[in-house]
């Protein structure tokens, strides 16, 4: 599915500079920008969140990658599914349907990581599952666009951003790798890295929401239906990622990070991709959902931290206001049998005193002694 670039004119990756509108050449300066701050980003944030990775728990879904293949499966078969769905309930325009099924088909992202960190979720299944998709991507993305591309007639063919998956990969791994080494040999200093790099993952985000807002601000009132489109996806995609776990009879921990999972996709690997497949004015028309759509992924990550912090601070306050009763009761139910043996024990040594001849009443005649252990 790659593009033919023999005449040079009409390769959208030999257009030069000159050819950009005005409106692009910003995105192209900060889409370099973006690419090399976002690497090391999500570097060193994969490092931190590699110190909570456990090797014994990591292989463990390796060798039973029960949740890996449920996450795969919301990854590559339900998220283009949905995408598909949302193109015809819509009635989207070639292009714009282009735009939105190639976000549908792109693996997920290390913005899942951080997410499913703060809602305590399965960190080595979320890890494993990330590194899975992206590798998976190499086939499932030509294949998953080749099935649901076949009934349209294509103008040009679409790029897959082969490099751009390899960048990502060593992205994951290698600090992955480093983190999971750090936990084995520093234990008490990985949870400390691990505090640093949560903290500047939000920060991170926070970055990057007010920059997609600054990027979006003329733009809000045009393309209505692809600002919609790119606010609903990934709900979607959250909410049937997590039916799909609890319906395969997965932890809650791990439904959590299926959701997270599947509603997150890699946004740059989507943005390259379409730089590689379409010209710039088709660009122009089709950015500004990529942009939205990274943008409410993260708005609606942190909708979903909020909602799991305030339940657990209910569940936890619920669970305080019924502890001291339950304590009380507790109490009165293991001291009262102390309370009745010891009374027991004080009634029965009171009138009994041993003697040569065994234990008397109080007239002083011998009482058998088989009746005392009986009784």
């Amino acid at each position: 599915m790659r593009a033919n670039c023999s005449s040079g004119s009409a390769c959208p990756a030999n257009s030069s500079a000159e050819e950009l509108p005005a409106g692009l050449k910003a995105y192209g300066n900060l889409e370099l920008v973006f690419t090399v701050v976002s690497a090391l980003m999500i570097s060193l944030l994969m490092f931190s969140l590699g110190c909570s990775v456990e090797v014994e728990k990591l292989w463990g879904h390796i060798r039973r990658p029960w949740g890996i293949a449920v996450g795969l499966l919301c990854q590559f078969g339900l998220m283009p599914l949905i995408a598909y769905l949302l193109i015809i309930s819509f009635s989207l325009k070639p292009l714009q349907a282009m735009a939105v099924l190639i976000m549908g088909c792109c693996p997920g992202g290390a913005v899942s990581n951080i997410f499913t960190f703060w809602v305590d979720g399965d960190m080595d299944l979320s890890i494993s599952m990330t590194t899975c998709s992206t590798v998976a991507a190499l086939g499932m993305m030509p294949l998953c666009l080749y099935l649901y591309t076949l009934p349209w007639n294509l103008e040009q063919n679409l790029t897959i951003p082969y490099q751009n998956i390899g960048i990502t990969l060593v992205c994951l791994i290698i600090p992955v790798a480093f983190g999971i080494y750090v936990n084995y040999r520093w234990p008490k200093q990985s949870k400390i890295i691990l505090k640093i790099g949560a903290i500047a993952g939000g920060l991170l985000f926070l970055v990057i929401a007010v920059a997609g807002m600054v990027l979006m601000k003329g733009s809000w009132n045009s393309d209505i239906i692809l600002l919609m489109i790119s606010f609903i996806f990934p709900l979607i995609g959250h909410v049937i990622g997590f039916l799909l776990a609890l319906l395969t009879h997965q932890s809650w921990q791990r439904c959590r990070t299926i959701s997270l999972e599947t509603g997150t996709q890699n946004v740059q690997m989507c943005f390259t991709m379409l730089q590689l497949s379409f010209t710039a004015e088709q660009l122009v028309q089709i950015l500004n959902f990529t942009l939205a759509y990274g943008l409410f992924q993260i708005l609606n990550g942190f909708l979903m931290v909020a909602a799991y912090k305030m339940y657990k601070r209910r569940l936890k306050n619920k669970h305080g206001n019924e502890k001291p009763g339950c304590q009380a009761r507790h109490r009165k139910k293991s001291t009262s049998p102390k309370e009745a043996i010891a009374f027991l024990e004080v009634n029965e040594e009171a009138p009994v005193s041993p003697g040569p001849s065994g234990p008397k009443d109080l007239h002083g005649a011998p009482t058998p002694t088989n009746g005392i252990s009986r009784a």
